[in-house]
């Protein structure tokens, strides 16, 4: 709300917090969990590209562990894509590879 322009007061009491509160959580440093899920995004967005946009979360998973050795849960690299809007395609209708046998209505 205070980076949209209205003033840090007023914003503060609609919210419910002191402003000193409010100053010291925006001087803050960010957490090792946030850093880690923002290396994490670069790099899963970068295993999503390199597949042409195909590969989903199981397979970044597997991707991750077993080349690059980065330990992750299946549920970090599902909830990370879904921030960065990255999904992977599902596969098509399968089709009959051979020709329907005579007798047959195709």
């Amino acid at each position: 709300m205070a980076h949209e322009g209205l003033p840090v007061r007023i914003a503060t009491s609609v919210l419910g917090v002191t402003e000193s509160g409010y100053f010291t959580w925006r001087s803050r440093p960010p957490s090792a969990r946030s850093v880690r899920h923002s290396w994490l995004t670069e790099v899963i967005s970068a295993i999503h590209a390199a597949s042409h946009g195909t590969y989903g979360y199981r397979r970044i998973h597997d991707e991750l562990t077993s080349r690059h050795g980065i330990v992750v849960s299946h549920g970090t690299v599902q909830l990370l894509m879904r921030r960065a809007g990255l999904q992977g395609l599902s596969a098509g209708e399968r089709r009959r590879t051979r020709p329907t046998p005579k007798g047959f209505p195709a």
